[in-house]
């Protein structure tokens, strides 16, 4: 089995069609019934996945939406927001995936920026797609009603050419209106080589589970791996605490990928039954740091002798880019801000100063990203793009450092910087770490500029404040802790904290500690 992938431009439909046509009993599970795809169950193959999309497709075709056009995919996080973007794939349009939590305000400023678009909405996004001023009514579909329309006659493929646009993302919207990120079959094609090199590493196909949300850069890349390479999978919808359990002990995925808080959310589960995740030989972080215990934590429920926790640092713009493999010896003696090394030929990551000049080995400062998968523009702000391009090389808002063997440590965002630490990310970690009745630790800029930490408390657990300041003794001074309900934390949709939100909202009202 070869680890490198033959590269090829990825087309959402052509890669399902042809993975049905491979693997056509291929399982694809689901955990609650899909709107936009009622008729099927929730054990269904890929072929009948394909079928129903090819279906979708032509009842978009009745509904208007031609070779071109732009979609905004605006519904509840579900599988079916991903077989809608295939099925307009299909079509030839173009599916502009958009998180169900934006707000009014916001999605009226990526509407107009689309330019007159159509919009898939379903029962989560109707009120707020009924109170949009800027889209037009007559372009709005309820994707729930898609199966209604009646037509006649299959209408054939349409194909985009691979350089130009044909899918986009949205940035996460941690610093204000997100930006979206344009996308071409050229550009998701480098990086499904990329995830495929890494699945050639797994022999055995076992179940793939996974929680991620639908609409981000990784969903699409990920599925569209997965599928070529023949995997079952199960992606799940709810996320709450007691379907995890069942899904795990009733399918026994040997795979599992999540977001990094949802993870840290799970531990917990870990922490108290352990069996539950016993099948899985093989965890992925989505495209963001985790803490080192959780990490532990998972790989010492599995069952298997040497199971694997991939680490995965990326970004939207670029895709996975910097890998590590950790394992339960490796966690022991390691650093989880250190994110490990590029794929040779498709991704590195190189240092430099404020002036963009590379510095050397072992000093700190702005990293940048080579990526043969680098998106195609932000749609309607290219000026905006090109702030961050420096040639081949893509400025990520991201701080860190390097080894001289090249291996890459992640700090601090850029724009998270507190004075007086070297990084937030680093103390987050510890206090995750050592602190295991918190799901949350999170250090922003205080009213004074100070080191401010906002945590969170697990459901059930109770404030332990000898121990936190007992763990806090040897860290650069911080302010005493806010707590908030988890809930209450500004998220973007892969749950990452919005934390020029949270500074500006607490430096505006200090929230009551409860």
């Amino acid at each position: 089995m070869s680890f490198f992938n033959k590269y090829q431009p990825l087309n959402l439909y052509s890669n399902f069609k042809e993975a049905a046509e491979k693997f056509p009993n291929q399982q694809i599970l689901f955990d609650e019934p899909l709107n936009a795809f009622p008729e099927l169950p929730l054990r269904s193959s890929y072929l009948e996945c394909e079928a129903a999309i090819v279906r979708r497709a032509n009842e978009l075709y009745v509904a208007g939406i031609r070779k071109g056009d732009k979609i905004i995919v605006y519904k509840s996080a579900k599988f079916d927001t991903y077989m809608l973007a295939v099925a307009l794939s299909y079509v030839g349009a173009i599916p502009a995936m958009i998180s169900p939590h934006l707000p009014v305000e916001t999605m009226d400023i990526l509407v107009e920026r689309l330019g007159d678009p159509w919009l898939l909405y379903d029962f989560e996004t109707a009120e707020k797609t009924f109170q949009l001023q800027k889209l037009n009514p007559h372009k709005r579909i309820d994707a729930g009603q898609l199966n209604t329309l009646p037509f006649s006659k299959t209408i054939e493929q349409q194909f985009l050419a691979f350089d130009e646009i044909s899918y986009m993302t949205h940035t996460s919207g941690t610093t204000g209106v997100p930006k979206l990120i344009a996308h071409s079959a050229h550009s998701m094609g480098w990086r499904t080589k990329w995830q495929k090199n890494i699945l050639s590493l797994i022999r055995k196909k076992g179940l793939v589970a996974f929680h991620i949300s639908p609409v981000h850069s990784r969903f699409n890349i990920g599925i569209s791996s997965l599928m070529a390479k023949g995997f079952p999978l199960f992606p799940i919808a709810n996320p709450k605490e007691d379907n995890v359990i069942r899904i795990m002990k009733e399918f026994r995925p040997t795979v599992v990928e999540t977001h990094p808080n949802h993870f840290v959310q799970w531990a917990s589960i870990a922490r108290e039954q352990p069996d539950v995740f016993s099948s899985v030989k093989y965890y992925h972080s989505t495209f963001d740091a985790i803490n080192k215990e959780t990490m532990a934590q998972f790989l010492r429920t599995s069952s298997y002798k040497h199971p694997v926790f991939l680490q995965v640092y990326g970004q939207s713009e670029c895709g996975p880019m910097i890998l590590r493999f950790h394992t339960r010896k490796s966690l022991t003696h390691t650093n989880a801000r250190v994110m490990g090394i590029g794929m040779p030929g498709l991704t590195k990551a190189r240092i430099v100063d404020a002036q963009a000049n590379p510095v050397k080995a072992g000093e700190s400062g702005n990293i940048q990203m080579f990526s043969k998968g680098r998106a195609l523009t932000y749609f309607k702000e290219d000026a905006r793009f090109r702030e961050n391009v420096h040639g081949k090389w893509w400025d990520s808002g991201d701080f860190g450092v390097k080894s001289r063997l090249g291996i890459l440590s992640l700090l601090d965002r850029q724009v998270d910087l507190v004075d007086k630490i070297d990084s937030t990310l680093a103390i987050e970690d510890k206090l995750l770490d050592e602190l295991t009745f918190l799901d949350e630790v999170v250090i922003i800029r205080g009213k004074d500029g100070s080191p401010q930490p906002i945590i969170a408390i697990h459901e059930g657990q109770t404030m332990n404040w000898d121990l936190w300041w007992e763990k806090v003794s040897d860290l650069p001074h911080l302010s005493e802790p806010i707590i908030m309900a988890y809930d209450a934390i500004p998220r973007t949709a892969t749950m990452k904290v919005q934390r020029l939100v949270l500074e500006q909202t607490l430096n505006r009202k200090q929230p009551q500690k409860f």
